[in-house]
């Protein structure tokens, strides 16, 4: 076994052995908004991405959520994305699985330059719920950990600033409906978990900064980022009488620290995993999106 290949092991073993707290994101897709043109090399227009991330959800739900994405540039200006993901979800209340979003978005560079010039890129996309965020096991709804989708038709926004090895990124994310789940905890033989009956979930707004560091001679890039998430306020559900139920303590801010580590099997192929952990979170997150454990591995083809 190489030295180089021992590094690259003992890199990727660490990132997907190690338990965090994390809080997940505000919606599967949302945190990993960027670039498109990062994603494929000069000579290639396109990218095919799989991923499988397992993780540990709140009450022992064990979570396997894989997606696959693809990316087209169109040219050095104009670029185009879609995701389809899915979720399976496994806890005291049974297993359940199913498609959940498919995101569609598109990006623009607004000043095309090289290398050591500051460059601007827009993006604005849409999240199109494959479910209504209410998924049943022995037609007993299910808590929010287990569905595969938040059930929400959204807007996705932002900018992109970049300069050589750094990148800056402000993104929202805005949901025009509430969705379909009806979970009571007092209509539940457990009240672990959070109502979100017709749940009515808040906005979000992101702001990342990332820094790229290149190792082995440019084949491993690591690439350490900080996560600001800001919920814009306390979400809400609808009770037994009808009546609709602030979730107190679920806006607020969340810091995640976050290291991708990316190793090029090929100039048109590439291996990628990383590992969040939260700095500062929220008190409540009823869309069942925080994870006490994480691992995620995605392969990456250019062509």
């Amino acid at each position: 076994m190489t030295r180089n290949f021992k590094i690259i092991w003992a890199i990727f073993m660490l990132i997907g052995i190690q338990y965090s707290n994390a809080q997940g994101c505000s919606d599967a897709g949302f945190c990993s908004v960027g670039n498109p043109f990062k994603a494929t090399n000069q000579e290639s227009k396109n990218q095919f991405e799989i991923s499988s991330i397992i993780g540990k959800g709140e009450e022992d739900v064990f979570v396997f959520s894989p997606y696959v994405s693809y990316t087209r540039v169109f040219s050095n200006r104009f670029a185009m994305s879609t995701k389809l993901t899915s979720n399976i979800a496994n806890g005291s209340f049974g297993t359940r699985g199913s498609l959940g979003d498919v995101f569609l978005t598109s990006n623009y560079v607004f000043n095309p330059s090289k290398y050591d010039k500051l460059k601007w890129s827009g993006i604005l996309g849409f999240k199109i719920p494959l479910t209504q965020g209410n998924d049943k096991i022995n037609n007993v709804s299910l808590p929010m950990p287990y569905q595969a989708s938040l059930g929400t038709f959204d807007i996705i926004t932002g900018i992109e600033a970049s300069l050589k090895k750094w990148d800056f990124n402000i993104a929202g994310q805005f949901p025009l409906n509430d969705n379909k789940n009806s979970y009571l905890s007092s209509l539940s033989p457990t009240d672990k978990f959070i109502s979100t009956n017709l749940f009515h979930r808040q906005p979000d707004v992101l702001v990342r900064s990332t820094y790229k560091v290149l190792l082995l001679k440019e084949k491993l890039t690591i690439k350490p980022n900080v996560l600001f998430i800001y919920h814009l306020g306390n979400d809400s559900f609808v009770d037994q009488f009808n009546k609709k139920v602030t979730i107190n303590d679920s806006n607020g801010l969340t810091i995640n620290g976050n290291v991708i580590a990316n190793y090029k099997l090929s100039s048109n192929s590439s291996i990628e995993t990383s590992l969040a952990t939260p700095f500062v979170v929220r008190k409540v997150r009823p869309d069942g999106l925080t994870r006490t454990f994480t691992f995620g591995i995605t392969y990456k083809q250019s062509f």
